[in-house]
């Protein structure tokens, strides 16, 4: 039978120290958790704003950096702005110019050149009407404006422009007062009927290539003048009654059976046809550009013999008769009944509403 040997002392001197650092260790842990700090609401909001607080030193400087930003650049455009006006005023109003770009800037910006009555005439109306007339004797008559010749005909067109747009802003008062108005379809007629003629070219190629060749316009533009142009007929005719008056007697004349010859010859206003009938010294195709198109284009829809009603060619009224047929031109007499001029109804709206300009052209 074996006996047992008790262990040695160092063994249990081991397990005694294995447990005593075991007990020390569970010791330390535990004291550790109790120094623990506790995640509540509380602390959670003091951690954030001490993470804030930290960060604002960095954002503060960098805002104080954008506003300064936003001063400067808000400066700077100011004093673009303030500049490009000053620039502006000084090239429009004292030296005048012309420029496409300040052509441009007028078209963008309603700087005014005169004030007719209770209407302001935009600068722009000015140097559209102005370019044109520089374009056309600049490129097709070779005109050097930089002479004294050329600046003293300059100087003649900018009086003429001025003129010109002063007149429309008080036609177009006049039209709103009576209720006259150019449709667009009323320009596109006119412009069929100066096709018809062969007065602006067969297509809207070649008619685009004219205008810039000789006016520096494109087709909208010529159709822009051609509108201002129609609404001054149109207001003339509306208000000029006594004329309309005139040319109902003399059509009532020939309904009545009276020679066509008598009735020219006491109411036409042509001094050269009247004496002989009211015939015209010349045959008339279907191209004629001596005489307006609305009579053209009433007289090839006649017969020999017959004569057309009143017939409205913008510048006044007109009755034509068919005399003879050769070939493809026709013989025409015709009696004339001229509007009155356009300054007949516009001098006294000058003379109560005057005009105040802002440059003087001399």
């Amino acid at each position: 039978m074996k006996v047992k040997r008790p262990k040695p002392l160092s063994a249990i001197k081991k397990r005694f120290s294995k447990e005593s650092r075991n007990k020390e260790v569970a010791t330390q842990l535990k004291e550790a958790l109790e120094t623990l700090p506790r995640i509540t609401n509380e602390t959670v909001t003091e951690h954030r704003e001490e993470v804030l607080s930290t960060a604002r030193k960095y954002i503060y400087p960098l805002q104080h950096s954008k506003h300064r930003v936003v001063i400067i650049s808000t400066s700077l455009l100011g004093a673009a702005i303030a500049i490009f006006f000053v620039y502006t005023g000084l090239a429009l109003y004292r030296f005048q110019s012309y420029s496409t770009f300040l052509y441009g800037v007028t078209q963008v910006m309603p700087f005014p050149i005169a004030k007719a009555g209770s209407s302001y005439v935009a600068y722009e109306n000015y140097l559209f009407e102005l370019r044109h007339y520089v374009h056309y004797y600049q490129t097709q008559q070779k005109i050097d404006f930089s002479t004294v010749a050329g600046q003293q005909q300059l100087d003649n067109f900018k009086q003429q422009a001025l003129q010109e747009v002063v007149n429309d802003a008080y036609i177009k008062q006049l039209s709103a007062k009576y209720h006259v108005s150019v449709s667009d379809q009323e320009v596109n007629n006119e412009v069929t009927l100066l096709r018809n003629q062969n007065l602006i070219g067969n297509n809207n190629q070649v008619f685009s290539d004219v205008l810039s060749q000789y006016w520096g316009w494109t087709i909208s533009d010529f159709k822009r003048e051609l509108k201002q142009q129609l609404l001054a007929q149109k207001l003339v005719s509306t208000l000029d009654t006594a004329t309309h008056q005139k040319a109902q007697a003399a059509l009532a004349q020939l309904q009545a059976g009276n020679s066509f010859a008598s009735v020219a010859a006491e109411y036409s206003d042509d001094t050269t046809t009247k004496a002989n009938g009211g015939v015209l010294g010349f045959l008339v195709s279907k191209t004629n550009q001596d005489l307006a198109p609305q009579t053209v284009s009433e007289l090839f829809t006649l017969k020999v013999g017959q004569y057309s009603p009143i017939i409205n060619i913008g510048t006044g009224l007109e009755i034509v008769k068919v005399i003879s047929v050769q070939g493809n031109q026709i013989q025409v007499a015709h009696i004339l009944f001229n509007f009155q001029s356009i300054n007949t109804y516009l001098s006294p709206l000058k003379a109560k509403e005057k005009t105040h300009y802002y440059v003087t052209v001399d």
